[in-house]
């Protein structure tokens, strides 16, 4: 029987083990997509004890105790800290089977130095050893980011954003991690939202642009793209419910907007046909910028309506949408190479059964700008655990370029969830060694040195472009 969690964790063979530590383990870490908060890396925040570190804002947590059949007042309500820490490690000992047991693990051994298993048993000592470690000056959020070998963060911004803290960080001289804004316009795209109206309201007062026309609207978003890009933003970020619908004309898109803008709403077809013209407009102007489009899509969200109207969003009630935009993906993607303005794009679903589709539209627009130019995403949410990586993994080798794949995201709103990278580079490792042991790929240690370096690290740095 193996060891639980040691130095070869889920390198199951040899060769899986030298890639780990002689290659994959060395690089640094490139987290290209978070949603972590630049105030708190400007203030260095200190942490009071784990629960703050672990349970504030997890809603992969939060999801898995009330599976457990635990009270609300210990999640999201309003129980003592160590009251919602004891819940959580009687959880989690019970987690046999879900990556929160093994990233829970692997942030215990790194930052705590904790070798053992949290459970019910195990939970005084833990809590213990983990708040005294947090009162060390090693634990702010800097030096955690700083331990993690962490060169670049993105973090995810809205337009109307200053972006005051990443101008503190950028002259901050202290501190040597880029953190680097990412464009998430949302707001400016749903027209259906009863909050439309006063967002673009928002935007006029920052951009200087009165938005009267989608024509403004266009105007006061490439004045921001332009504010974001002296900040040093070459990555965008959408949510889609959808992806493309039947391209409309200019007068038809105005009209639409006029309709919204008078107070009425608009109809379903209305919403799409806008969002559709929205969509275009923006990848042209992130071609023109050399920005980077990621693409979310394939999430039914906030579906139970008695806790979203007492918690709000991001509390753990979304789930996979079953739908499957194969062709109308294609049909935006053709939409903007038909006039040579596709930027370099990345497509994420959250339904795995998507992963062959995405694999078969990636081939149809990749060309010599760059490797590997449209990107399948790395397994997303409810699946970035061993089975979901795995699978993305082997469906792009099998249908597309697995060696130029821009790797793992961090896609949290912890500063402890960097080992995520970790667990997604000994699952890479294992699986090409696997491959290697089973006869079907060379024991080439040069070749495979520069797949793992580059799937970990180096493809990302070259792909957006990052000056570091």
């Amino acid at each position: 029987m193996k060891q639980f969690m040691d130095e070869n964790f889920l390198l199951s063979n040899e060769t899986a083990q030298k890639l780990y530590h002689d290659f994959a383990a060395k690089k640094p870490v490139l987290d290209y997509h978070c949603h972590i908060n630049p105030q708190e890396i400007c203030e260095d925040r200190k942490f009071e004890n784990i629960t703050q570190v672990w349970l504030g804002g997890d809603h992969y947590k939060w999801r898995f105790m009330r599976s457990c059949g635990v009270d609300e007042y210990y999640i999201t309500g309003g129980a003592p800290d160590k009251e919602k820490f004891f819940k959580w490690a009687e959880c989690l000992g019970k987690a046999i089977g879900n990556p929160l047991f093994h990233w829970s693990h692997l942030e215990l051994q790194k930052y705590f130095g904790y070798h053992g298993v949290l459970n019910k048993n195990t939970a005084e000592e833990v809590w213990n050893l983990c708040n005294e470690k947090l009162a060390d000056p090693s634990m702010t959020v800097r030096n955690i980011i700083k331990q993690s070998n962490v060169t670049l963060i993105c973090t995810t911004d809205d337009p109307v954003d200053s972006l005051e803290w990443h101008k503190k960080l950028a002259e901050d001289n202290s501190f040597d991690v880029q953190v680097l804004p990412a464009w998430r316009p949302d707001k400016a795209m749903n027209i259906e939202k009863p909050t439309f109206a006063d967002y673009l309201n928002t935007l006029s007062e920052v951009s200087g642009v009165s938005i009267a026309s989608f024509a403004d609207l266009r105007t006061a978003l490439s004045a921001r793209m332009d504010f974001f890009a002296s900040m040093g933003c070459s990555v965008s970020d959408h949510a889609l419910e959808y992806v493309m619908y039947a391209p409309a004309s200019e007068e038809e898109i105005e009209a639409i907007f006029a309709k919204r803008l008078s107070g009425s709403d608009v109809s379903r077809e209305e919403e799409l046909k806008y969002k559709t013209a929205f969509m275009i407009f923006v990848g042209k102007e992130y071609a023109k910028r050399n920005w980077v489009m990621q693409l979310h899509y394939g999430c039914k969200r906030d579906n139970n309506t008695l806790r979203f109207a007492q918690l709000g969003p991001d509390t753990g009630y979304d789930c996979i949408n079953n739908y499957a935009p194969s062709s109308e993906m294609a049909d935006y993607l053709n939409a903007l190479i038909k006039t040579d303005e596709l930027p370099k794009t990345i497509i994420y679903s959250l339904n795995p059964n998507d992963n062959q589709a995405i694999g078969t539209i990636l081939g149809c627009f990749q060309d010599s700008t760059a490797v590997a130019k449209i990107q399948q995403g790395s397994a997303w949410w409810f699946n970035d655990h061993k089975t979901g990586m795995q699978d993305q993994m082997i469906s792009l080798a099998n249908l597309g370029n697995l060696s130029g794949f821009v790797g793992m995201l961090t896609d949290s709103r912890s500063f402890l969830s960097y080992t995520r990278h970790d667990y997604f580079r000994r699952i890479l490792c294992n699986l090409l060694g696997t491959w290697v042991e089973n006869g079907e790929y060379p024991a080439d240690y040069d070749t495979l040195a520069e797949i793992v370096n580059g799937i970990c690290y180096d493809n990302a740095v070259r792909y957006f472009g990052f000056k570091l």
